[in-house]
């Protein structure tokens, strides 16, 4: 007996849409991040990208549970004196809502060459609308609690 390994030229890509409309930030993240890498797939290879496309709109009407709106932080150092910037998830949304879902989202993929690879995958969009419709996507549906 053999063992497969898939070849990343042969996996068949798909298309899907991720409405955050109302659901939780956290949820939208780890069906985003399982799709970009493929694991519902019965090919899935883990040193391999077989994963599809996902395009998640309405980002800015993402929900987060409890206090995070206005205790959780995002901080960055430029590396300098005094370069700290920190800001909440209020400021953010504000400022950059589609930074909210791609960073949950780069959280959960590999840090590595191969998921630099998958994130360039993901598609985020504050509205609506996405310019995706020539691939033809299929929506995703998530369960509400």
């Amino acid at each position: 007996m053999k063992t497969f390994s898939a070849k990343a030229s042969e996996v068949p890509r798909k298309w899907w849409v991720i409405d955050a409309r109302n659901q939780v930030l956290g949820k939208v993240a780890v069906k985003a991040a399982n799709l970009l890498r493929g694991k519902q797939k019965s090919v899935f290879t883990p040193h391999v990208d077989t994963g599809d496309f996902v395009i998640v709109i309405n980002a800015d009407k993402v929900r987060l549970t409890g206090k995070k709106e206005e205790q959780k932080t995002f901080m960055s150092f430029s590396g300098y004196v005094g370069g700290h910037k920190s800001e909440n998830v209020r400021a953010r949304r504000a400022r950059h809502p589609e930074l909210l879902v791609e960073r949950a989202v780069r959280g959960m993929i590999p840090h590595n060459r191969l998921g630099r690879h998958v994130y360039r995958k993901l598609k985020v969009y504050s509205g609506n609308s996405h310019p995706h419709a020539a691939q033809q996507p299929e929506l995703v549906k998530l369960t509400r609690k």
